[in-house]
Formats: structure tokens, sequence, C-alpha cells
């Protein structure tokens, strides 16, 4: 499990690395999605998952770009091992959630595909693609799931070089409002 120090020590270590093909790094993409969050007024516990769905990215040794290599680098999912403990399903399920909301969104709107960058329709493939009519249905039903469509918007538009967001620290003052231990 992950405490504050260790998420602080996570980007400082690897948050300087390319958002996969993307124009920013993983830190400024993490940033941007929590301030887009922040900015129509999300809780503390989604800005906080903002903040942390791609944590999955760091702690992985899979390259910069997996999806260049064929692999699915599953980070959702990589990202809740470290996190269980200190938060609970209000800020896991968005971040658990947030590839399946890329697939739902695929299925229900068709512009929406159009916007993925080249990355993101690689990992769609790589992920299952778009969702049938039923796993749409059966996705919108999970706890979390408007939460984690919400997260994927703000993902989608985090990815702009130098976007000025306020900084790790003012995010992770808001995460502590929500964690489930005493931080530090």
């Amino acid at each position: 499990m992950l405490d504050f120090d260790g998420i602080a020590d996570l980007f400082a270590r690897r948050g300087h690395e390319q958002y996969a093909g993307e124009p920013v790094t993983q830190l400024e993409h993490a940033l941007q999605t929590a301030a887009l969050a922040e900015a129509e007024g999300a809780s503390d516990a989604l800005v906080t998952a903002a903040l942390l769905h791609d944590l999955g990215h760091l702690v992985h040794d899979l390259g910069a770009t997996p999806t260049l290599q064929g692999v699915d680098d599953q980070h959702q999912y990589r990202a809740l091992g470290p996190l269980r403990g200190l938060f609970d399903a209000r800020v896991l399920d968005p971040i658990k959630l947030h590839v399946d909301a890329k697939r739902y969104l695929c299925a229900i709107d068709d512009g929406y595909r159009a916007t993925l960058s080249d990355d993101s329709m690689r990992s769609l493939a790589l992920q299952g693609g778009a969702f049938t009519g039923d796993e749409a249905s059966a996705f919108l039903a999970l706890p979390g799931a408007t939460e984690a469509l919400r997260l994927r918007r703000w993902d989608d538009q985090a990815k702009i070089a130098g976007r000025v967001t306020l900084p790790l620290e003012h995010f992770l003052e808001r995460a502590r409002n929500v964690a489930l231990v005493c931080p530090e």
C-alpha cells in the first residue's frame, strides 16, 4: 500500500516520463485531469480519482508505450493494489472503471471515437473495443460508472502541452480529505 509520501515519491521518480505518445508527461497528465475535475466542482474523492487514475502506468516496467508492443498494461487494475487501504470505493471504482468508460462511450457516442488519440485507439483495440449493447447496459449498472464517465472525459482532455495547473501537493491535500487512514 502506498501512503502520501509514496505517491509523491512515485511521481517524483516516474512522473517525468512521457504519457504514452502524448505531448505531456505522466505528472502533467495527472495534474491536468485533476484540475479539470476540480474546475467542474467534483468531490474530493473524484478529484483524487482523477489525479491517480493512471498511477498504474507508473508501477509497471513495460516501457513508455506498451500499446506499441501490442500489450494492454491493465493500468486501471495495477493502480488498485497500491491504493487499496488508503482510499475507499469512491476513489477506487472510478479508477477501476475509467477504461471501461472509454469502451462504453465508443459504443453509445458515434463521435467519441474520433476524439481519441492514436494511443487511446491502440489501447481500445487491446482492451476489447467498444462495448456491445449488453455490455454497455451492464457497465452503467456498476457502482462508480457515472463517476468513471466523468473521469474519462477529463482524461481525454488532459493532454495539452504547457497547460498550467496547481502543483501535486494541492491535489494531495484534497486526497488527504478522503483517506481512510491517517496520512503520514
